[in-house]
């Protein structure tokens, strides 16, 4: 599939900011995160800003921008819908909770339904990848589940280093380092089972009609490359693809996971950068069976 920068940036970014308010939600009306109104509405802009600058870079993939609200319409049926709906209800508690923390100075229950619609939402993002049945490496068991742990990992992270300037106690950042291992383990483990997964390789494989005898095209579908090539024939080297990983990996898990203890806000920031670089991976990696259509076989 073809990387477009908007989208990596969207999951990236709304991945984390949803990691921030899901851990400020839930830790800070258990008295268990710094009790300045400060910290709580300097976090919730954090991972506002994070979540706000996700959606608008996901607007930029659209060839009409304006009329990105019809997409809520759907929600029944698309998960695209159903993310936008929830990310909406998200925006309610997640701006009222740093405001009843500022008035009230303590952090009231309104926390623990900012730290459910962020689980919820991060959900319906990762469901628009994983119900794709004809992207073998999207429609994978991992890939909800690493959703979640990234944006738990990074969201840890960046509220470790928010947390950094109000001397709170380091355990967030090593709890950030456990997310940060797990992620890791998960991640791998879905590479291992890309790599070893099967395409479907040939217009017979993708027909079933291979019993027949060989199965072929007798005529072009087009004389030259359109849309769908454009955005579901890319093809990324399997060099470049191993180097990509290894950049992801030390520089999204293996910094961060050393760096945490010490200086949580460049560990935030490496974490970003190497999860940008993993899910451009994720999108690069995966491959379209229309693809076997216009002739290109692995």
């Amino acid at each position: 599939m073809h990387p477009a920068l908007s989208v990596i940036l969207f999951t990236t970014a709304s991945g984390a900011g949803y990691g921030v308010l899901f851990w400020l939600g839930l830790l800070a009306p258990l008295d268990l995160l710094p009790i300045a109104a400060g910290f709580g509405v300097t976090a919730s802009l954090v991972g506002l800003a994070l979540i706000t600058f996700g959606l608008m870079s996901s607007t930029l993939h659209l060839g009409h921008p304006e009329r990105a609200w019809r997409a809520i319409t759907q929600w029944r049926t698309s998960w695209l819908s159903r993310e936008g709906v929830a990310a909406l209800i998200a925006y309610v508690p997640a701006v009222l909770f740093p405001l009843l923390w500022l008035i009230t100075g303590t952090p009231g229950p309104v926390g623990f339904a900012v730290a459910a619609m962020a689980v919820v939402t991060v959900v319906c993002t990762g469901m628009i990848y994983a119900s794709l049945k004809p992207i073998r490496q999207w429609h994978n068991p991992y890939v909800l589940p690493i959703y979640l742990l990234a944006a738990l990992f990074s969201g840890g992270a960046c509220l470790a280093g928010v947390a950094t300037f109000w001397r709170a106690s380091p355990w967030l950042a090593y709890a950030s380092v456990a997310a940060a291992a797990v992620t890791l383990v998960a991640k791998l483990a879905y590479w291992r089972s890309i790599d070893r997964g099967a395409d479907a390789r040939t217009p017979a494989d993708a027909t079933g009609l291979g019993k027949l005898g060989t199965v072929r095209s007798l005529d072009p579908p087009n004389t030259e490359e359109n849309y769908l090539l454009r955005e579901m024939g890319y093809r990324i080297a399997r060099k470049h693809a191993a180097r990509l990983r290894v950049i992801a990996v030390v520089v999204g898990f293996v910094a961060p996971i050393v760096l945490l203890p010490f200086v949580p806000p460049v560990a935030a920031i490496a974490a970003l950068l190497g999860l940008l670089v993993e899910r451009w991976l994720f999108f690069a990696e995966a491959t379209h069976t229309i693809t076997l259509y216009y002739g290109r076989a692995a």
